[in-house]
């Protein structure tokens, strides 16, 4: 199933999205309504729709996550990407904190800071919690589904003003909406439990930059969860960005520029394509 947070005539709701049928059936009551039993699979629970369908052309997809959601990005996660530049892995996950505001939807335009000219890309499964964790024998059991994000960065101001003080991710990974996500969720019951095999590509008016398979994960989506959890509980419409594979912009030094389209996509889940503008 997929599931889409749009807007219609200045209205905003989540609906079930139809793909064949380019419908979208919105869905009644809010995300905490609705998501803690679609996620732990309660017996007999079912999504309350409110029997309209819209067409989806006629709505506007936004970013699958509510103001309040919390937003975490596991980072040297594959290890190819890592490779590239030459980092040994580190002995347990990295992860930080990328501000709500950051997020844009699947299809708007991403405006380049004027801080920064080297703008990079960064395609990525996104796990959505639905349930709380407390109480779950397998955190897989909080996971509502899967989206796809593209972690734009700033790679001048990522790296920070040096010496002690270190990298700067608040610069660097927190531009005001330049973080692509959507352009739904799908379902964790499509996938099974364990972390899906998806083929991750991103491509930059039409040429490919990164190739990679989520199988290439150091650490899966459980392991993930499991490590963000054990420091900051995760609370349901929250979002784990799980890493990148090999072929960003910081290694060939082809940085985005005004007038290119950057297209993330996850097999089986979608796509965001997005413009870059001044």
């Amino acid at each position: 199933m997929k599931i889409a947070r749009c807007s219609r005539n200045g209205d905003t709701c989540w609906a079930v999205v139809d793909v064949e049928a380019s419908l979208v059936r919105p869905i009644v009551g809010e995300f905490d309504d609705w998501a803690p039993g679609i996620t732990s699979g309660v017996a007999g629970h079912r999504l309350a729709l409110t029997g309209e369908s819209w067409p989806l052309v006629d709505v506007r997809l936004l970013a699958p996550a509510e103001r309040g959601a919390t937003v975490y990005v596991a980072g040297a996660n594959y290890l190819k990407h890592l490779a590239e530049f030459r980092i040994e892995p580190p002995a347990s996950p990295f992860a930080f904190l990328k501000p709500y505001a950051a997020l844009t939807g699947p299809y708007d335009e991403i405006k380049r800071s004027p801080l920064t000219e080297k703008l990079d890309f960064e395609v990525e499964l996104v796990a959505v919690i639905g349930a709380a964790l407390e109480g779950l024998s397998d955190v897989m059991q909080a996971v509502l589904g899967y989206t796809v994000g593209n972690d734009i960065s700033a790679r001048d101001l990522q790296s920070g003003p040096g010496g002690a003080i270190g990298m700067d991710f608040l610069s660097g990974k927190g531009l005001h909406h330049a973080t692509p996500l959507g352009p739904w969720i799908v379902t964790r019951d499509e996938f099974g439990d364990e972390t899906p095999d998806l083929r991750l590509t991103l491509k930059v008016d039409g040429e490919t930059r990164q190739d990679g398979r989520t199988s290439e994960m150091r650490w899966n989506v459980a392991e993930l969860v499991s490590f963000v959890n054990s420091r900051s509980l995760l609370e349901p419409g929250d979002v784990v960005f799980t890493g990148t594979p090999a072929g960003v912009a910081q290694g060939d030094g082809r940085f985005l520029q005004p007038g290119q389209i950057v297209e993330a996509e996850i097999e089986r889940i979608g796509r965001v394509r997005n413009t870059i503008t001044f």
